[in-house]
């Protein structure tokens, strides 16, 4: 007597062609995108004079997380295939940074929201930074949740590894790792060898290393 054996249908691989690699070209706009707001504080920081506090550096490294779960896919895609389980791992590392980026600027919001508060920082447009990041990270995690609706059609097993996307891939990546590193120098030269104050005044390393004189208060 011989045992029935059954045999479970391949799953249908997601359909390639320029809807196919739709997914890639939003991983390469999460890099971007997400680089590029991290950019933007820089220069408020820079240009402005206006000091981080730490909320708002969480912020930043909740960004920089989102733009990281976009890069893992843009990363594989550049090997010529990429799986669904990258898609998956990269997706979720977004959504995580999203998640925690919005409670993180929410929280800041709610700190300022009675009537009456400057708040914190400057603001463009109107809003303070942190309720456009609370925006932004709101619109990522909607725009995700909406591609992987169409997962099927949006998810393809092969990228072309030559022409204009994979430079654009490299150059987003290139464009993240420099980013990121100037934020961490940024980050180590307001702390110094301390912990961040709530509301920074000066670039305690400087101070710390004795190339500024003067005070450096902390409030």
């Amino acid at each position: 007597m011989t045992a029935a054996t059954t045999t479970e249908p391949a799953a249908e691989a997601p359909r390639g062609g320029a809807l196919g690699r739709l997914q890639y070209w939003l991983a390469v706009i999460f890099v971007v995108g997400w680089t590029g707001v991290v950019c933007g504080g820089l220069a408020v920081q820079f240009v402005n004079w206006e000091y981080p506090c730490p909320l708002c550096m969480l912020q930043r490294n909740f960004m920089t997380l989102a733009a990281l779960g976009g890069a893992y896919i843009v990363a594989k895609g550049l090997r010529g295939s990429i799986t669904r389980r990258d898609y998956m791992t990269g997706w979720g590392l977004a959504i995580v940074g999203c998640v925690a980026g919005g409670f993180t600027s929410w929280r800041q919001t709610m700190l300022h929201i009675l009537p009456g508060d400057p708040g914190y920082g400057g603001a463009v447009l109107g809003l303070h930074l942190y309720v456009w990041a609370w925006i932004l990270f709101v619109a990522a995690i909607a725009t995700i949740g909406v591609i992987l609706i169409f997962a099927y059609e949006t998810a393809a097993i092969t990228i072309p590894t030559g022409g204009p996307q994979a430079l654009i891939g490299k150059l987003a990546l290139w464009f993240a790792a420099l980013v990121i590193v100037i934020n961490l120098i940024a980050t180590f030269c307001l702390a110094g060898f301390h912990f961040l104050p709530d509301d920074p005044t000066c670039y305690r390393l400087f101070h710390d290393l004795g190339i500024l004189d003067g005070d450096c208060p902390v409030r």
